[in-house]
């Protein structure tokens, strides 16, 4: 048994599992938790992390330095993605963690950042849902596809997520049918691209993982407060899902803020991050009933990227 910590800090919120990791690998959680610190605010316009989000993340890591401290964690893992990977000062965001947690953050491609989703999505999926699985990662700044039963055998990253996309395309409240038709283009686009090196037409389980999914999630089951025992593990129609993303996309801010299970940090980007799910579900849908199957509904997970980066630092002498 060891003791681990994982840290996966994204383009919107960087997030802390601290977890015991048994000699199977199966992962019993001590601490998870979230923080909304949207470090990837306007990295896709400047090319470089804003002073004011580099300190918010900072801030975050401190606290996250102590929680690991308090529960003994023996090994840590600081991951992060997109905004990072995409930003000319990331220097800067290295410097810092280093200085606030006493590792070296880890800045991952988006392929390494697929297999992670992978492994963290099925380590808990496996043998309830039958394989191939497409993994579908929606962040803040990219999202990560990963296709494979017990291994990845085929993966792509697109630079399209929640708020990248917000930032590019979605500036009226609501959203205009000329934003969102701009916007949505532009992940047609991404999943063509994607399409080329990831088979869809091979998918027997659609997975959705990550805050958009999961708020889309909540919206389909109408929950009275985010419930991530409700959400994870849940199985959806497609159909349904459809119609969340839509109502989530073209809703007012106001209203988004309204829903009792709606995080205040994903108001602004939750449009976004539906159309993203919406576009990917119906592509999949499509190219399995090409090849001859049918997607009826997909599956939520809140074990995710974060999952896989406290199983690889388990690993790690």
């Amino acid at each position: 048994m060891v003791r681990v910590a994982g840290i996966d800090c994204g383009t919107n919120s960087i997030r802390l599992l601290v977890a015991d990791v048994d000699e199977q690998g199966r992962l019993t959680d001590l601490d998870r938790r979230m923080e909304v610190v949207r470090l990837g605010q306007g990295v896709d316009r400047t090319g470089r992390l804003a002073p004011d989000a580099l300190e918010r993340t900072l801030d975050a890591a401190r606290r996250y330095a102590a929680i690991c401290a308090e529960l003994g964690a023996e090994r840590i893992r600081f991951v992060a993605t997109s905004a990072t990977r995409d930003a000319e000062n990331r220097a800067d965001f290295v410097a810092g963690v280093r200085d606030a947690l006493g590792v070296e953050p880890e800045v991952i491609e988006g392929v390494e950042e697929a297999s992670l989703s992978f492994r963290g999505a099925t380590s808990v999926l496996a043998g309830k849902h039958p394989g191939p699985f497409l993994v579908v990662d929606i962040g803040g700044g990219s999202t990560e596809l990963a296709l494979g039963t017990t291994s990845v055998v085929a993966s792509h990253s697109m630079d399209m997520g929640c708020v990248r996309l917000t930032e590019r395309h979605l500036h009226s409240d609501p959203p205009t049918q000329e934003e969102i038709a701009a916007a949505s283009a532009d992940v047609v686009a991404a999943l063509d691209a994607a399409a080329r090196e990831v088979p869809f037409g091979r998918t027997a389980t659609l997975v959705g993982l990550a805050g958009s999914v999961t708020t889309v999630t909540a919206h389909v089951l109408d929950l009275d407060e985010y419930d991530p025992h409700a959400i994870d593990g849940a199985v959806l129609p497609v159909d349904k899902v459809l119609v969340a993303s839509r109502e989530l996309l073209t809703m007012s801010r106001a209203k988004r803020s309204r829903l009792p299970f709606m995080h205040p940090g994903r108001v602004d980007v939750i449009g976004a991050g539906a159309l993203v799910w919406s576009d990917v579900v119906s592509r999949v849908r499509s190219e399995v009933g090409i090849a001859g199957g049918r997607l009826r509904s997909v599956v939520v997970s809140e074990h995710d990227i974060l999952d896989g980066i406290a199983l690889s630092a388990a690993e790690r002498g």
